[in-house]
C-alpha cells in the first residue's frame, strides 16, 4: 500500500509540475506513464530506461549553484544519481547531493523543479540506457567547503547567471539556471501547492 501510495503521490508531482511548467508536459506524461511499468523503474536494472534524481544545489544567497565536474561523462553537471528503489526521488536527490560534495546542512525543497529524460552511453559492458531524472531544488544552508568524491573530476561553485549564459553547459542545466534567474517556479512558494 505504501508503494501505491508514493507511486500516486510521484504521479501527482509530475501533474503539478506540467501544470507550473506547460513546456514539459509532454515529458512529464512520460515520466508517469513510467511509473505503470511492471519493470521497477526505481531500479537501475531497468535498462530500458529508471528514474534518477539530482539537484540543482544553490548557496545560502541563492547566487551560486555547485556543480560535478562528473567522472564517468567528462561534463559539468548538477549532482545526482540512481533511485536504487527508493521512490521518495526528494530524498534520493538530497542523499545525492550530499554523498557527491561532503556538504552538511542540506535542505531539498520537496517540489520537482525539472524533469529531464536523457540518453546515457553505454560504459563499461553497461548497455546505453535513458534517465527519467527527477530535479529538485537543494539549499546549502551551512558551510559551503566541498569535498571531492570519487564520482567527480571536481567540483566547483558557478554563478548562476554564469551557467544561464553558458553555451557550451548542458541544456538541461542551462535551463534550470535560467528558470532560477527568472524566479519561475520557485519551489518555496509552489510547497504549498502540495508537495510530494
Amino acid at each position: 500500500m505504501a508503494q501505491d501510495n508514493a507511486l500516486t503521490a510521484l504521479a501527482a508531482a509530475f501533474r503539478r509540475h506540467a501544470a507550473a511548467q506547460p513546456g514539459q508536459a509532454a515529458v512529464a506524461d512520460a515520466f508517469i506513464a513510467l511509473l505503470d511499468d511492471p519493470v521497477d523503474p526505481f531500479r537501475r536494472e531497468r535498462l530500458a530506461g529508471h528514474f534518477t534524481a539530482s539537484a540543482f544545489l544553490v548557496d545560502r544567497r541563492g547566487e551560486r549553484v555547485l556543480l560535478t565536474h562528473h567522472r564517468k561523462l567528462g561534463r559539468w553537471l548538477q549532482p545526482g544519481g540512481h533511485a536504487d528503489g527508493d521512490r521518495d526521488l526528494a530524498r534520493v536527490a538530497l542523499r545525492e547531493a550530499e554523498e557527491e560534495s561532503g556538504l552538511r546542512d542540506l535542505r531539498v525543497e520537496p517540489v520537482v523543479y525539472d524533469l529531464d529524460r536523457h540518453w546515457i552511453p553505454e560504459h563499461r559492458g553497461v548497455p546505453g540506457h535513458w534517465h527519467y531524472d527527477v530535479r529538485y531544488v537543494v539549499r546549502a544552508e551551512g558551510a559551503e567547503d566541498f569535498v571531492v568524491s570519487g564520482e567527480s573530476l571536481a567540483l566547483a561553485w558557478r554563478d548562476v547567471a554564469a551557467v544561464a549564459a553558458d553555451a557550451d553547459a548542458d541544456p538541461s542545466l542551462r535551463r534550470m539556471a535560467r528558470m532560477w534567474l527568472e524566479g519561475s517556479p520557485r519551489p518555496a512558494a509552489r510547497a504549498a501547492g502540495g508537495a510530494q
